[in-house]
């Protein structure tokens, strides 16, 4: 065997994640006790007893890293946020610490549309600036892959702003990046009372110029009552479809509204937050193997009930992944085992569901077939981390366990620090 670059040993087990999620996940996790794990190339090599290395596995120029008895896992792959934006919200959190909901806010001239002001006047710089702490603080916790949505422009120059950011940060820090385009976030200030011209202008323009410069792998839309109409994504999804970029949506998060039995429809790659789905709307998902992507951080944080329901979702054969939402006004946090906590106590998720929602089930979302698992020949991306199982990680609430973590084989960041350069 030609020597390994990497040697990762002394695990108490390593999670190789590659089952489906059909299966009960303690099973999908595909736990290896006692194992360690090759890297050769950013990828991995071997994985499976130590003693069982074939010999000139290791030399003198292999490195090793001790896990210390703890366990390893697959990097986390964080399946929505929205981290790319300026300004900050922190006075409408305290308003809705005092009792304004998500919707008043918004009437009085907050939320999303304060965002986009903000955002508007920042310049590609600046929002690269405000972003890399962002993604530092994902890469601490172990988050080795992430989306990124754009929203915050609404309009044509601005969307593209920002995903040109999304692309320059892929190239600025060791997080892998998959931009999605989110033009239809919310009707921005010069179009209120003309919704139909904006989505026209979302179709028209925003869509083929970011399809044009491979800006984007995702289309997404907010369907509420509130935001956009079923028939308006179905319109603006269809389009994107037509163009190469796979439709997703926000749905059913504030109301029941149809959202997955849309995404079911369209053959969406998610549709994420779930708060108020439908049961038809569960059944939908499962027969069109649409992904239901939950952020309990957000339930949380806008004070909401209910939560997704999760262990419905997960006994009807729904492939359900785990994000944490980061933005500025409803889910400010890039705590993704925050998260993982917080599906097990209030969506209905075992700590083995978390995990895999967290890693191989964002990844399929993702659509990233080698990514969040540890099968030979994948990408290196890893975790080790600092107790002996996975079930510790959302039992130690929010607690940030990512003792080393690796992408392509390479340490990018310690406990306590990271290393955001490429």
């Amino acid at each position: 065997m030609e020597p390994l670059e990497l040697l990762i040993r002394n695990t108490s087990e390593v999670l190789t994640v590659e089952g489906s999620h059909r299966e009960p996940a303690e099973r999908a996790l595909t736990p290896q006790p006692r194992a360690s794990v090759g890297v050769r190339g950013g990828r991995v090599a071997w994985v499976g007893p130590e003693e069982r290395l074939p010999p000139g596995a290791v030399d003198a120029a292999t490195q090793v890293l001790d896990a210390g008895g703890m366990f390893v896992g697959p990097g986390f792959v964080d399946p929505h946020t929205h981290l790319v934006f300026a300004g900050e919200r922190a006075s409408e959190f305290d308003l809705r610490c005092q009792g304004a909901t998500y919707l008043q806010i918004a009437q009085a001239g907050g939320g999303i549309v304060s965002t986009v002001r903000a955002t508007r006047a920042a310049s590609e710089e600046e929002l690269i600036q405000w972003a890399l702490p962002r993604l530092q603080r994902l890469l601490e916790y172990g988050v080795t892959t992430a989306e990124v949505k754009s929203g915050y422009g609404l309009d044509l120059e601005n969307e593209l702003k920002m995903l040109r950011v999304v692309r320059r940060l892929g190239q600025l820090t060791p997080v892998e990046l998959v931009p999605t385009l989110l033009c239809a976030h919310a009707v921005p200030e010069e179009y209120k009372g003309r919704r139909e011209a904006y989505v026209e202008l979302c179709v028209q323009e925003i869509l083929p110029a970011v399809a044009q410069e491979g800006l984007a792998c995702f289309c997404d839309i907010f369907v509420e009552q509130s935001a956009f109409t079923p028939d308006e994504a179905r319109r603006l999804l269809l389009a994107a479809k037509a163009l190469g970029l796979r439709p997703r949506l926000h749905g059913d998060q504030l109301t029941s509204g149809g959202g997955a039995e849309l995404a079911a429809e369209l053959g969406a790659a998610t549709v994420d937050h779930l708060e108020h789905v439908s049961e038809a709307g569960i059944r939908a998902l499962a027969e069109a193997n649409v992904t239901a992507v939950l952020v309990p951080t957000s339930t949380l944080f806008l004070r909401m009930r209910p939560y997704a329901p999760g262990r419905r979702l997960r006994d009807a054969g729904v492939n359900v992944a785990l994000g944490t939402n980061v933005n500025p006004g409803s889910a400010m946090t890039e705590n993704l085992p925050l998260a993982m906590g917080l599906a097990c106590l209030e969506n209905g998720l075992t700590a083995a569901e978390a995990y895999w929602a967290a890693t191989r089930g964002a990844a399929l979302a993702l659509n990233l077939p080698s990514h969040g698992r540890l099968a030979v020949g994948d990408k290196a991306d890893l975790v080790i981390f600092s107790c002996s199982n996975h079930q510790h990680v959302p039992y130690h609430l929010g607690v940030n366990h990512a003792r080393t973590v690796l992408k392509s084989g390479r340490v990018v960041a310690r406990m306590g620090t990271a290393n955001c350069s490429s």
